[in-house]
């Protein structure tokens, strides 16, 4: 297995953070969403299914349009076409089941689901100097909100920005925010939980890379650091 490395972690001038399955446990909020569909089908019967029809639609499409890198069109309307297609419904329908469904509905949630240790680590690169930002496949800044964590952060990057348009692993996120900051990549870490998607990306750029809750190692033969919890995360930066 390949290896890197390790870093100068004190030489870092900014860190950036994933947002899905990164700050918040992403599996319980499927459970929490869980139950929240079930009882929304009891009720609505026939139209739950066309909504989850629509969910999984658009989250299929998005995984599609992942191989694409930066296509010439814009990401965040060809995710509604493409989903739409497949789902067999009306564009407008399906944008706004996305919106309740998928961006709004999950917010009310996070708050039980952030990570633990997450504030305080925050807490403790601001405190050091470090610029902090998010670069997500979708919309960072009210999930920040509900996390309490907007505070925080100076930079929010999602892959449907028109000065971005490519989801990860396309690099362009990251680099966007690195020209944004005026910083290296290499002066620069990338926190994320997909080694297949955020190490892959950050390491196009060769962009330090921890992925939490996993040890470190390599995929595609690009290297990773790994890190159990924010906790041991906090620790690692600061020794």
């Amino acid at each position: 297995m390949s290896s890197a490395p390790t870093p100068r972690w004190s030489a870092l001038r900014g860190v950036l953070f994933d947002v899905d399955g990164t700050l918040y446990d992403q599996r319980r909020l499927r459970l929490l969403m869980a139950l929240e569909w079930g009882r929304f089908a009891l009720r609505h019967g026939r139209v739950a299914l066309e909504v989850g029809r629509s969910i999984m639609a658009f989250r299929r499409a998005r995984e599609e349009l992942r191989a694409l890198g930066q296509p010439a069109a814009r990401l965040e309307d060809l995710q509604y076409a493409q989903a739409a297609g497949r789902a067999g419904i009306d564009q407008a329908r399906l944008r706004a089941v996305v919106d309740e469904w998928i961006f709004n509905r999950p917010l009310r949630h996070l708050r039980r689901c952030r990570q633990p240790g997450v504030d305080e680590l925050f807490r403790f690169l601001r405190d050091r100097g470090l610029a902090l930002g998010v670069v997500s496949d979708y919309p960072g800044g009210p999930k920040l909100v509900q996390l309490g964590l907007a505070e925080y952060v100076s930079l929010t990057v999602c892959a449907t920005d028109e000065d971005v348009n490519a989801f990860k692993p396309h690099p362009h996120g990251l680099a966007y925010a690195c020209r944004t900051w005026g910083l290296r990549p290499e002066e620069v870490l990338y926190v994320g939980d997909r080694s297949e998607v955020d190490a892959v990306g950050a390491g196009t750029l060769g962009m330090p890379c921890i992925i939490l809750g996993r040890r470190g190692g390599a995929v595609g033969g690009v290297p990773f650091f790994g890190c159990w919890s924010f906790d041991e995360l906090r620790r690692t930066l600061g020794g």
